[in-house]
C-alpha cells in the first residue's frame, strides 16, 4: 500500500466508524452550548481519550492475531458486516432515538466513546493486523488529526438544532449501511 492510498483508507475507515460518534459529539457539545456542561474541553479531551484506549486495545489484539495465518484474516470482516445487518434490521424494525447520556466530564465523555467502539474494535483490529507497523502509524496519526476534525465539526453541528434532528434521522441508516461496507471490504481481501 502506498502512503497515500493508506491516509485515504485510514480516513475512510475512521469516518465509517465514528459516524455514530458525530453525532454522540454533537450532542454533547448541543448539551455543553445550551446548559454549560459539559465543558467543551472536556468532550475534546474525553474524544481523544476514549479513541486512545480503543486504537490501543485494537494494536494489542491485532498482534495477537500474528498467530492466525494470513488468509483467515480477512474472515474478521464478518464482524462489521454482522453489526453492519443488525443494525439495519434494527433500523427496519423500529427507530430506536434514545439520546446518549449527556456526560459531565472527560473521563465520562472518554467511557461513552469506548462504550460506543465495539464497532471500532471489530474494524481497526483486522486492519491494524493487515497494514504492518509502518501503516499503523500513519493511520494512527490520521485518526489523531480526524478526532479534532469530528470534535470542531460536532462543536459546530452542536450549536444547529436542526442539525442534531437530521443527524438522528439519518444515523439509523447510514452508520449500519456503512459497516456492511466495510465488512465487504475486508471479506473481500481474503486470499
Amino acid at each position: 500500500m502506498t502512503v497515500w492510498w493508506t491516509a485515504v483508507t485510514a480516513a475512510g475507515v475512521f469516518a465509517g466508524t465514528n459516524v455514530d460518534d458525530l453525532l454522540v459529539l454533537t450532542v454533547l457539545f448541543l448539551s455543553a452550548h445550551t446548559t454549560g456542561r459539559p465543558w467543551p474541553w472536556h468532550v475534546w479531551v474525553g474524544q481523544y481519550a476514549g479513541i486512545a484506549v480503543l486504537v490501543a486495545v485494537s494494536v494489542v489484539a491485532a498482534l495477537g492475531l500474528t498467530i492466525v495465518p494470513d488468509r483467515w484474516v480477512g474472515l474478521l470482516g464478518l464482524v462489521p458486516l454482522a453489526l453492519g445487518v443488525r443494525g439495519l434490521i434494527r433500523a427496519i424494525r423500529a427507530r430506536d432515538d434514545d439520546a446518549p447520556p449527556v456526560a459531565a466530564g472527560p473521563l465520562q465523555v472518554a467511557a461513552v466513546t469506548i462504550a460506543n467502539g465495539a464497532d471500532n474494535l471489530s474494524v481497526y483490529t483486522p486492519l491494524f493486523r493487515t497494514i504492518g507497523t509502518g501503516g499503523t502509524v500513519l493511520t494512527v496519526a490520521v485518526f489523531a488529526m480526524l478526532v479534532a476534525v469530528w470534535c470542531a465539526a460536532g462543536a459546530w453541528l452542536g450549536s444547529h438544532r436542526r442539525v442534531v434532528a437530521v443527524v438522528e434521522r439519518s444515523g439509523h441508516w447510514l452508520v449500519p449501511a456503512v459497516f456492511v461496507v466495510i465488512g465487504a471490504a475486508i471479506l473481500s481481501s481474503l486470499h
